[in-house]
């Protein structure tokens, strides 16, 4: 690291160091207009949203707690648009006898490890298609509940104070219960740690084809 982008680094590191509540990256855009459908990048034009990860603990050693407001962006590599996927990123969550059904959330934490140079943040998320079903008469299925995993990784631009977003890993899980007529094991349950667009495939790494800035506030 040149001299000039240590002295420009400085200051934040000592502010991260001693007090980091506060500090965030923001990233503006427009809304996926396909909530669900992570190959679908369309914008919605009439919905605009920020991206937005701040900083709620210094776990020391550079890894800190973050809370995510607004989404991910959602980019392809075969794509230059870039919507901000508000739905999956962020998620469900519910306890029936506290909650009811599920709810989509309007926040989740992260976690993020910064060394100055590379920012790694990961965030976790649950989804649900609330399809689940009790119907006399009729088979027995739960809902599809995804699990989806967000790895994105930063460059840091001391200069301009912004963190350039340089890849993406998304990867999604796929768990559902369904009825079987086999009467020593009546249910089937499916559980797939990696099913993005087909059964067991990989993680999809992905890199912006465009820049992507994220601003220091």
């Amino acid at each position: 690291m040149k001299l000039s982008q240590i002295l420009a680094f400085l200051p934040l590191f000592l502010f991260l160091q001693n007090n980091a509540f506060g500090i965030a990256i923001t990233y503006d855009g427009f809304e996926c207009l396909n909530a669900t459908n992570a190959n679908d990048v369309t914008l919605n034009t009439n919905s605009l949203v920020q991206s937005k990860f701040e900083v709620i603990e210094n776990s020391q050693e550079g890894i800190y707690r973050l809370t995510l407001t607004g989404g991910i962006p959602r980019i392809l590599d075969t794509s230059n648009n870039v919507c901000i996927d508000s739905v999956t990123a962020i998620g469900y969550s519910g306890i029936p006898a506290v909650e009811g059904l599920p709810r989509r959330l309007t926040s989740i934490d992260a976690t993020g490890y910064f060394n100055g140079r590379e920012l790694l943040i990961v965030v976790s998320s649950m989804v649900t298609d609330l399809s689940a079903k009790n119907v006399p008469f009729l088979p027995f299925s739960t809902s599809q509940v995804f699990a989806i995993t967000h790895t994105l990784i930063f460059d840091f631009d001391s200069q301009a104070s912004v963190f350039h977003l340089k890849k993406l890993i998304r990867n999604q899980g796929l768990t559902h219960t369904s009825e079987s007529t086999n009467l020593i094991f009546p249910f089937f349950e499916t559980i797939l740690p990696s099913f993005n667009d087909a059964a067991r495939d990989r993680p999809k790494i992905l890199t912006p084809s465009t820049p992507l800035q994220y601003r220091l506030e």
